[in-house]
């Protein structure tokens, strides 16, 4: 896929609106996290902005969707943005205008698309731009999603399928769009991997014209399709819909080690955005409602290391604007965020118990260790570097605290907090 090679040469840094607001993120909301971003963290690499599922429904309030309503499209079977929540859409502009005015802060705007074609335009069978065949003569009608009632699936075989997902993403280049999360395609409770509308998707960007992230959802993506995720997409979701929960933490570290050597320029595992901060404004999953994320401090630096060698990318779900310091030092650590830009060949060196630890290198020699501790107890650590596959390190520091490590010959001493960690640079 030849657009991979021109976005995502690094894991893409950004923002999503689903953890705090659902559905139900208005323009106001938007625009207020674009400008926190562009004023306290884009001299930091971070860079997307994304509305993400159903800005086509006026009446989203949730997390929690709406069966069978009224959707706004145009005449040609797309949907189009509800001008009472986006008002600068107005007029048949789309999102062109919201787009503008996040390129004006030198940020990048992304929008969440459902997997298909609205249902209403199916049963209306109304017109697909640049071919004589309507939304009912493309409709996959039994290729539904399980958890929305927006969209049938796409009959890839069918005449016309190519030119409704090429109307769309023409659209989409015009509106200025720099990042596209495709749902319900990646992984299905009902399907398997929905690769032929991947495939009518990449396809579809490459003509637009316009480069474009292509961000695949939900997960757990299969691994055996690794190839095919790595040729027809940018990033991709190794798991379902993560939050804020102990158990679903522990669990990424078999995830990553599931997809250890995979991720590469333009080709990234994503292990989901980050529950950080405020969350649960108008979204009501994972168990909560509207509250300050449950991770303890060193849960959420766990999670913040593990991503990072991983090189996952980091979306932030919370309200932006509500940061607190502690949030913001997550978000601004310039050691660990080159680490996450710049380092190659992360993998689990070791898994001892309740202690476990991934290594990466540096292209300029340095090497990189991520020290976890998984149980619910502080662990007393001595670790020799050779079991690591690392040797002859005289010195390192922790990037979090910026303290020297503790080195003793070549052995690594540290206490690791209960669901913590210490991340090294050895020089």
């Amino acid at each position: 896929m030849d657009h991979n090679k021109r976005v995502a040469s690094v894991p893409p840094l950004g923002w999503n609106s689903w953890d705090c607001y659902g559905a139900a993120v208005t323009e106001e909301e938007i625009r207020g996290n674009t400008e926190y971003m562009s004023q306290h963290l884009k001299d930091y690499g971070w860079s997307y902005i994304t509305v993400d599922i159903q800005w086509y429904e006026p009446g989203a309030n949730s997390s929690q969707y709406r069966p069978f309503v009224p959707l706004v499209m145009d005449e040609y079977s797309r949907l189009m943005p509800a001008d009472n929540r986006f008002p600068s859409a107005a007029g048949g502009r789309g999102f062109k205008p919201l787009a503008d005015y996040v390129h004006s802060l030198g940020l990048q705007f992304g929008i969440h698309i459902m997997r298909g074609i609205p249902r209403q335009a199916v049963h209306a069978a109304t017109p697909i731009l640049g071919t004589l065949a309507t939304a009912r003569d493309i409709a996959h009608p039994n290729s539904i999603c399980p958890w929305n009632t927006d969209m049938y699936g796409v009959d890839a075989s069918k005449e016309g399928a190519q030119a409704y997902y090429d109307s769309l993403f023409e659209l989409y280049a015009q509106w200025g769009v720099d990042l596209v999360k495709v749902d319900d395609i990646a992984a299905s409770r009902l399907y398997d991997t929905h690769s032929a509308e991947i495939t009518l998707i990449s396809q579809a960007i490459e003509r637009c014209g316009r480069p474009m992230v292509l961000s695949l959802s939900p997960g757990p993506a299969p691994v055996e399709y690794s190839g095919f995720f790595t040729e027809h997409a940018n990033m991709w979701r190794v798991t379902d819909d993560f939050w804020d929960l102990w158990p679903l933490l522990l669990d990424m570290f078999d995830r990553c080690r599931t997809w250890q050597g995979v991720p590469e320029a333009g080709c990234w595992p994503d292990c989901d955005m980050l529950p950080l901060g405020h969350i649960g404004i108008h979204s009501v999953d994972g168990g909560g409602s509207d509250r300050w994320t449950r991770f303890t401090r060193d849960e959420q630096l766990t999670m913040m290391s593990l991503w990072s060698i991983f090189r996952s990318p980091l979306i932030f779900g919370g309200e932006l604007r509500d940061c607190d310091d502690w949030t913001l030092s997550l978000l601004t650590n310039r050691e660990v965020l080159r680490m996450h830009r710049e380092s190659q060949g992360a993998k689990e060196a070791l898994r001892e118990g309740e202690l476990i630890v991934w290594t990466a290198e540096h292209p300029e020699g340095f090497h990189y260790a991520a020290v976890f501790n998984t149980g619910e107890a502080t662990l007393p650590l001595a670790l020799p570097l050779w079991k690591i596959g690392l040797a002859n390190k005289e010195a390192g520091i922790e990037l979090w605290s910026g303290q020297l490590a503790k080195l003793k010959g070549e052995t690594l001493h540290a206490d690791l907090p209960p669901h913590g960690v210490r991340i090294y640079r050895f020089d």
